[in-house]
């Protein structure tokens, strides 16, 4: 079988990146699309193995010179998936699984439509408050954008995402389980 994409959008605290680390643990033949980015790296974060960290000026670089599969600015930070990355992965018929936001999604599919879309929901917003503020690593003011964010990403998905798969996250175990077989439907 052909290498496959998948791409997971969620909200900031959705458990995306839990549900991502199993995948990419129990299905050797996954391996994670690194994003690009300006955000300052978080503690423990590589250059090359968790994002490509760029300055903003690198990074308009790269939107002028079409090098983003696409790209957008969440968070006051600037995303994208590179275009060459994603390439040679295909060539060497390496299956990705994706971390892009709803936003990013529509740009996307048009260049991969055949990408198959997870989308991750935490059970409700009161939930989603908690787990950000259990990180511990966010300030008050970044909490609160996260979670205006969230909203807008949750009503932009249900409005004009195209996900073949909803998972909500209310028990990690239960979300894990469905998320594998979702998985192994298409490998």
């Amino acid at each position: 079988m052909s290498a496959q994409l998948f791409v997971m959008s969620a909200a900031s605290g959705a458990g995306k990146t839990t549900l991502k680390d199993h995948i990419l643990k129990h299905f050797p033949q996954i391996e994670y699309s690194i994003s690009a980015t300006t955000r300052p790296p978080r503690p423990g974060e590589e250059n090359g193995k968790h994002y490509f960290f760029h300055s903003v000026e690198d990074f308009k670089k790269m939107i002028a010179n079409q090098e983003l599969v696409e790209w957008n600015l969440v968070h006051g930070n600037y995303y994208g998936t590179p275009k060459q990355f994603v390439a040679d992965k295909l060539e060497a018929g390496i299956s990705l699984i994706f971390d892009i936001d709803v936003f990013g999604k529509p740009n996307f599919d048009l260049v991969y439509p055949q990408a198959v879309g997870l989308l991750i929901l935490p059970p409700n917003l009161e939930v989603l408050e908690e787990r950000l503020r259990a990180r511990g690593s966010d300030s008050e003011e970044v909490i609160k954008t996260r979670l205006e964010n969230a909203r807008k990403e949750i009503e932009f998905a249900h409005k004009k995402g195209k996900y073949e798969h909803t998972i909500i996250n209310d028990d990690l175990a239960k979300s894990i389980e469905k998320l594998s077989q979702i998985i192994s439907l298409y490998l």
